[in-house]
C-alpha cells in the first residue's frame, strides 16, 4: 500500500471540517428550504400524494385488496403522514397536537365537501370534471397553506413567565414601542 492509499483509523482525524460541515450547495438548499415554508408545504404534499397512490396500487394490485377498502386505507394513511410532516417539518409547530389534529380533521372535511361540489358542479354544467378537480385542488392547496400556517399549526406566543416558543419573544422581553 502506498502512502497515498493509507487511511487513518479515524477518518474524522483527517479532515474534521469536511466531515462536519455541509457542502456550499447543500447549505444553500437547506437555507432556502428553511426560509420557504410554502416550498416545504408543496414537497410534503407531493410526498403525501405519492404515498397515497403507491399504497393504493400496492394494496389493490399487489395484495388484491378491493378498491373500496384499499382507497380509504391509502388516503387515511397519507393524511396522517401529511399531518405529521406538515406539523414537524414544514411549520415546526409547538401547539397542542390534539387541537391541531381536530382542526386538521375539520379542514379535511371542508376540503372534501368543497372538492365534491366543484367537481360535480363542473360535471352538471357539462364541463370537464377533470378541470373541476384541478380548480378544486388549486383552491384547496392555497387556503390549506394559509390555514395550516395561521390556524392549525399556529405558533403560540409565550405567556408571562414562560420561555418564548419558536423564536418569538415573550411579552416581558419585547422591546417597548
Amino acid at each position: 500500500m502506498t502512502r497515498s492509499e493509507e487511511r487513518p483509523a479515524n477518518a474524522m482525524a483527517l479532515r474534521p471540517e469536511k466531515m462536519t460541515s455541509q457542502t456550499p450547495a447543500r447549505q444553500r438548499i437547506m437555507e432556502f428550504l428553511h426560509r420557504s415554508p410554502f416550498l416545504k408545504f408543496l414537497i410534503v404534499g407531493v410526498l403525501s400524494f405519492a404515498l397515497d397512490l403507491g399504497l393504493l396500487v400496492a394494496l389493490h394490485e399487489g395484495l388484491n385488496v378491493d378498491l373500496v377498502i384499499a382507497t380509504p386505507i391509502a388516503f387515511l394513511t397519507s393524511l396522517v403522514f401529511n399531518f405529521a410532516l406538515q406539523r414537524s417539518f414544514t411549520f415546526r409547530a409547538m401547539n397542542s397536537r390534539t387541537v391541531s389534529a381536530a382542526k386538521y380533521i375539520a379542514l379535511v372535511i371542508v376540503n372534501v365537501v368543497v372538492t365534491d361540489l366543484i367537481v360535480t358542479g363542473f360535471d352538471k354544467l357539462d364541463w370537464a370534471y377533470g378541470i373541476g378537480k384541478v380548480v378544486a385542488t388549486v383552491l384547496t392547496t392555497g387556503w390549506n397553506f394559509l390555514l395550516y400556517r395561521h390556524w392549525i399549526f399556529r405558533h403560540e406566543p409565550a405567556r408571562d413567565g414562560e420561555p418564548a416558543r419558536d423564536g418569538e419573544p415573550s411579552p416581558d422581553t419585547e422591546p417597548a414601542p
